[in-house]
């Protein structure tokens, strides 16, 4: 019995490093749990190292992020299953960290929302799909966007960055396997080969961590660069609940070495903006005097002290 679209999907898994077997690891169903767990470890150990070959071309992306930012652009992820989750993971936290608009940074995921938490039978074979969810965002060539896939060859991720493409937008692949078709669709191809999983094929352990790391450096360098941190401190927090407020009030300390009353009091007369509350201590200007500072320096504090 012959099935010649499998024959091609199992030539392809052949060639996959992420899909092969790892020699340590063959006699995992004979372990102890404390072996296991150790295997794992041992393994979870090499993913920086595969990260850090790939750091130039994260670097040459946010430079993207930035710029698209500041001409009103998005960052757009695009991603089924695992690497769908973790763009969801990393855009709904920029938010709370920054205090940017949930609009700027958008993960769509193959299968819509009910696939974060069940997998949707077949939506990460239609590329056509991607181009729906892409229009149904009124994605433009202003976003940049950022196509996720451990095996570089999910269809709805090459359909999502061929119509970005297609349209003039900036696009960006990350994959976990050399010569991955994403990493060749897009403008800039980010591919941190992670080898053998411990358990054959789960890509949802190293190569979802190395994946989650890209992430975290794409936005967290992109909000720095934007001027949404000042030293190491997030001075755009948005202070939602309770251990936010305290944190905005430490923050606020940390950056000045005020007392924490100084700190409670002037985020009171800056309406909770720890970025505000910093300047107008820093520099004993009134807060209307900070706004303006801060407006006419790119909404950047080190800007704004050195202006």
């Amino acid at each position: 019995m012959t099935n010649p679209q499998q024959d091609s999907l199992l030539q392809q898994l052949e060639k996959m490093s992420s899909e092969s077997r790892h020699p340590d690891t063959w006699d995992l169903d004979q372990l102890s749990s404390l072996d296991i767990v150790k295997k794992i470890n041992q393994q979870d150990q090499t993913v920086a190292t595969s990260v850090a070959a790939c750091l130039e071309q994260v670097a040459i992306v946010t430079d993207k992020i930035v710029d698209a930012f500041q001409q009103g652009g998005r960052l757009v992820y695009l991603g089924a299953g695992t690497s769908g989750r973790l763009g969801i993971l990393d855009a709904v936290e920029c938010p709370p960290t920054y205090s940017v608009p949930a609009s700027q940074v958008v993960a769509l995921i193959a299968g819509g929302d009910n696939a974060v938490y069940k997998a949707v039978e077949g939506a990460e074979d239609n590329p056509d799909l991607a181009v729906t969810d892409l229009k149904n965002i009124d994605f433009n060539k202003h976003d940049i966007l950022v196509g996720i896939a451990a095996s570089g060859r999910t269809p709805y991720v090459l359909g999502g960055l061929a119509y970005a493409r297609s349209i003039g937008a900036y696009t960006a692949a990350i994959s976990c396997n050399a010569d991955a078709a994403v990493l060749a669709a897009a403008d800039c191809g980010i591919c941190a080969v992670v080898g053998a999983e411990v358990v054959t094929g789960s890509t949802r352990m190293k190569a979802g961590t190395a994946q989650k790391m890209i992430l975290n450096m794409l936005t967290t360098a992109a909000m720095v660069r934007c001027g949404k941190v000042y030293q190491n401190l997030m001075v755009d927090l948005h202070a939602s609940n309770e251990k936010l407020e305290a944190r905005a009030v430490r923050i606020v300390m940390q950056a000045t070495d005020c007392p924490a009353d100084t700190a409670r009091h002037a985020l009171i007369a800056a309406n909770n903006s720890a970025k505000l509350a910093i300047l107008h201590i820093l520099t004993g200007d009134d807060i209307s005097r900070c706004q303006q500072k801060l407006q006419l320096n790119g909404d950047s504090i080190r800007q704004a002290l050195t202006a």
